[in-house]
């Protein structure tokens, strides 16, 4: 027993109703016939007594190629301004690689000498340690 969902009858719904119909079903149901109007004359002028095979063979070829040709010169232009842009950045990477670098070597001398002090302190502390520790053992009889 299967169990029977009320529809709803609000305005809202029977516009949506209406709508699905003129705007979607109707729509690709007469692009459906189109499509198939369209393939039945194309055979018709193809097959028929004075049909020329090879014309028709062309025009298909055609119509498979102008879609990638299209394709491709967009595929083109992206490359291109690909390479634009890589030139206009090689030509400014020098001047801020070469402030980068630098500014880098800079850096380095800082971190060194400040990674130094602190290695020198450590170094240090471990020294007092030592011998702190080492004057112990010897009042140790």
């Amino acid at each position: 027993m299967k169990a029977k969902l009320p529809q709803p009858v609000h305005e809202s719904y029977l516009k949506h109703r209406r709508q699905l119909i003129w705007q979607i079903i109707l729509p690709v149901a007469l692009t459906f016939i189109l499509l198939i109007a369209l393939i039945v004359l194309l055979n018709l002028a193809t097959f028929r007594d004075n049909g020329d095979v090879a014309r028709w063979a062309a025009i298909s070829t055609i119509g498979i190629v102008i879609p990638i040709m299209v394709g491709m010169l967009i595929f083109l232009a992206v490359l291109v301004g690909l390479i634009y842009l890589m030139i206009k950045l090689l030509n400014l990477t020098p001047t801020y690689t070469g402030m980068a670098q630098d500014y880098v070597y800079l850096a380095e001398g800082f971190i060194k000498r400040g990674l130094d002090a602190v290695v020198n302190r450590v170094i240090a502390f471990q020294g007092v340690i030592a011998s702190v520790r080492e004057f112990f053992k010897r009042l140790k009889p």
